[in-house]
């Protein structure tokens, strides 16, 4: 444990910050979830709004620096792709 004042407070700090960012990432890693049941079960409405969801969600997490904002983006492709396939198939 450290005995400086200031790195006490650093412990603290990033002990608050680790735990928002794995509430915001489980809470990502759900929205995700749901989406792909959606999207597996061929529920194009409710993938649609858990499409918009996701993408607001993960560009919110990469603006806070939860994650880097390429790896949001990247996110945000793959799984646009994969409801438009779906989508396609579907018509």
């Amino acid at each position: 444990m450290a005995n400086i004042k200031s790195a006490k407070k650093r412990i603290a700090v990033i002990a608050k910050k680790t735990a928002r960012n794995r509430r915001v990432k489980s809470h990502l890693k759900a929205i995700l979830k749901n989406f792909e049941t959606a999207l597996a079960e061929s529920d194009l409405d409710t993938a649609k709004e858990k499409l918009v969801l996701a993408e607001k969600r993960l560009r919110q997490a990469a603006a806070k620096g939860t994650i880097h904002k390429n790896a949001a983006s990247r996110k945000v492709s793959r799984i646009t792709r994969r409801f438009n396939k779906a989508y396609q198939a579907k018509s």
